[in-house]
């Protein structure tokens, strides 16, 4: 396992790339709450202001209460006042893809080239955009056109 990093640091964004996003990620790894799936997620986001926020999922017994490692750090970006993440680190054990739901959280405060690094514990990853992850988005600039009379 690779020595945590400060799980919300400031730094440029030019200077944060994909080993230091997946590095803050596996950082948080461990914390981790999944008794019930057993399956482990983390994430970072590096906002537009250079500060890098962590997440881990957290499962409830009623499943739905359940929230997802790339929304949890989302909404701490949101929650300390960022409004625009311009890249995305998921960590899980075997690099699996973040869900439908993290995918359209992302599209709210992200744009469709916003880099998603989708790395297995290791740090072995794969980079998408999000504009591959969820094509045809739904976002605000849909909610301020008018329908012709």
């Amino acid at each position: 396992m690779p020595k945590p990093v400060s799980p919300d640091m400031t730094t440029p964004p030019d200077t944060v790339g994909p080993q230091e996003l997946i590095k803050a990620a596996q950082g948080v790894y461990d914390n981790a709450y999944a008794p019930y799936s057993h399956y482990r997620v983390a994430a970072a986001v590096l906002a537009d202001d250079g500060t890098v926020y962590t997440g881990c999922n957290v499962e409830n017994a009623v499943y739905p209460l359940t929230i997802c490692a790339e929304r949890t750090a989302i909404f701490k970006a949101v929650s300390d006042g960022s409004r625009k993440i311009v890249a995305l680190a998921v960590v899980t054990a075997n690099g699996g893809s973040p869900c439908g739901a993290c995918r359209q959280v992302m599209r709210e405060f992200g744009t469709d080239e916003m880099p998603i690094y989708v790395a297995d514990i290791t740090g072995a990853y794969h980079t998408h955009t999000l504009g591959e992850l969820l094509p045809e988005s739904f976002s605000s600039a849909d909610l301020h056109t008018t329908e012709a009379e």
